[in-house]
């Protein structure tokens, strides 16, 4: 069966990922101070992350288009299943769905599911990875496959810790005097976000690899963790950090693999420099 995924530039997948998978990314755009910037392979980011952190303001971001969807939907395949962030925290969803209507319309025997991926970054990575393998696998239809990827969803979890919570304190999820304590403790959150697209914290600890290490012990606190899953770990310019979480979680836990990833520019913007990411 030819098939096709495409995601949002939350998918913080790799590009061996994206041509073994045949997944295509619509990008996301951002505007910061006047400038706009595409979320796509030509994104500066190290330019873009100096930028973030010279500015007072938070980056604005834009979802891709209906077009975009569509572009990408195009093919000679008989199913498209999408994947985009959390439909709390960008308008991704909608216009995916939107893409999907009007595909539809034109493709009346094709088959085409929106996944809500209610997080972002490696959260998608492992929706688009479970898509992927239930589709090559052969042995389910495209409901059941939207069945049990909806199932998935709904079970798995995403924890993060933030180096710098200045995109936090700049957008409001932070006031200031609670910024000001964090970093003269030199306290690092462990965070989570819930299916409503708030972020909450799940603890807190004195320094980032203390912090790390309490993320990776909280893991079956918050979800389950199991042989038959998948940790995927994304860092915004910390390889270091994440090699650190998957020898933590590969000597407390059974995972059936544990990939590193590199976050694009929409991860990078929320989760800055330093920043660690963690679904299962």
């Amino acid at each position: 069966m030819k098939y096709k995924i495409v995601g949002d530039s939350s998918c913080d997948i790799t590009k061996q990922m994206e041509e073994e998978m045949n997944i295509a990314i619509a990008p996301l755009t951002f505007t910061l101070d006047g400038v706009e910037y595409v979320d796509d392979d030509n994104l500066d980011l190290e330019n873009y992350l100096r930028k973030i952190d010279q500015s007072s303001s938070v980056p604005k971001s834009a979802c891709p288009s209906i077009q975009d969807y569509l572009d990408h939907f195009e093919g000679d395949h008989e199913w498209v299943f999408g994947v985009t962030l959390s439909s709390e925290l960008s308008g991704s969803y909608n216009s995916a769905m939107n893409a999907k209507t009007m595909y539809l319309e034109k493709y009346p025997d094709k088959k085409v599911h929106i996944f809500n991926s209610r997080g972002a970054s490696t959260m998608e990575v492992l929706i688009a990875l479970k898509v992927h393998e239930l589709v090559e696998a052969g042995e389910k239809s495209f409901e059941e496959i939207v069945d049990y990827v909806e199932a998935y969803i709904d079970e798995a979890k995403v924890l993060f810790v933030l180096d710098k919570i200045d995109t936090l304190e700049k957008n409001g999820r932070m006031s200031s005097m609670k910024a000001k304590i964090v970093r003269a403790l030199n306290l690092k959150l462990i965070l989570k976000t819930t299916p409503e697209g708030a972020i909450d914290m799940v603890d807190k600890a004195r320094g980032t690899k203390k912090a790390l290490a309490k993320m990776v012990n909280s893991m079956p606190k918050v979800g389950t963790v199991s042989k038959d899953k998948i940790l995927a770990i994304s860092h915004c310019n910390a390889l270091e950090r994440a090699e650190y979480v998957k020898q933590l979680a590969s000597e407390s836990y059974d995972f059936k693999d544990i990939i590193i990833l590199k976050m694009r520019g929409l991860s990078s913007t929320y989760a800055n420099e330093g920043g660690i990411i963690i679904s299962f």
